[in-house]
């Protein structure tokens, strides 16, 4: 296969993809799917087969999770289906996606973390990210003008899925908001939270969690996204309804958001014994000393 018609095809992907409003995230492992697919087969892409998909898939995806399998297999029949108007995946059987229990952290351990952390704006970055239910995506991209500080709200605009939500801000971090805010402003940036060489990327802040949770000696895996899912719990404990949680997080579905209900100890914790009740008539205590 000629260079030149992969790299025309790949590029029709991402056009199409864009069109659609996917994110850059979607973009990249859609493209990059597809890229990898043309590299095994050794084919022109009008000729990619079932067979060349289930080979590939035999080689280089059999031992991965069902998550990975359902993306490449979405990835091939969204290229195939707009470019071609043809689906090289409809007969191939998706797995079943696992349903991952997802890490989540203590409130102490969150306040580990914020501690252990080196710098004001980096504190504030993270805090934001666990008051508010975050993507790291929406933090990043989140810009001053989305900010209702008389209101005390927010926005998240074109969120994962296309839903735009309103977020609290907490009344502990107003302040320092305002003047980030206003820093920001001064400095001709349209984004909340900037870095050296402009916008900040996923990446930035992966990098000062994995530090921070390391200096504070917590033992899990925990990334950005750690901070959202022990949002989402802590509310629960709280006891938060299920569907305000539901909304804040921005799930369009209340099923995504009942994983929650599967990780919640403190609620556990609540749940009393039947023996305790039947044993609290005394005529049952025969052997209790």
């Amino acid at each position: 296969m000629e260079e030149g018609d992969k790299e025309n095809f790949l590029k029709k992907i991402e056009i199409e993809l864009k069109i659609s409003k996917n994110s850059p995230y979607t973009i990249k492992n859609y493209v990059q799917a597809n890229s990898k697919l043309l590299d095994y087969a050794k084919k022109f892409p009008k000729d990619i087969t079932i067979d060349d998909v289930k080979a590939f898939m035999a080689e280089h995806l059999s031992d991965k999770a069902s998550s990975s399998i359902i993306l490449f297999l979405a990835a091939i029949r969204f290229a195939y289906s707009h470019i071609f108007k043809t689906d090289p995946t409809k007969d191939i059987n998706r797995p079943t996606k696992e349903k991952r229990i997802p890490t989540v952290l203590t409130k102490d351990e969150i306040e580990r973390l914020f501690f252990a952390l080196e710098n004001k704006k980096s504190w504030l970055m993270l805090n934001l990210i666990y008051a508010c239910g975050f993507r790291v995506s929406e933090l990043v991209n989140l810009k001053i003008s989305s900010l209702d500080f008389n209101d005390k709200i927010g926005h998240v605009v074109q969120g994962k899925g296309r839903k735009d939500r309103i977020f609290n801000i907490p009344e502990f971090l107003m302040q320092d908001l305002k003047e980030q805010a206003e820093n920001q402003k001064n400095s001709s940036n349209e984004y909340l939270f900037s870095g050296p060489k402009g916008k900040l990327s996923s990446r930035n802040i992966q990098k000062i969690v994995e530090k921070a949770a390391t200096k504070a000696g917590i033992e899990k895996q925990v990334h950005p996204h750690t901070l959202r899912h022990s949002f989402a719990t802590h509310l629960l404990e709280n006891g938060i309804d299920i569907r305000k949680i539901q909304e804040l997080l921005g799930h369009s579905q209340l099923s995504t958001t009942e994983i929650y209900t599967h990780i919640s100890t403190e609620e556990l914790k609540k749940v009393k014994s039947p023996l305790d009740t039947l044993m609290q008539n005394a005529k049952f205590k025969k052997f209790h000393s």
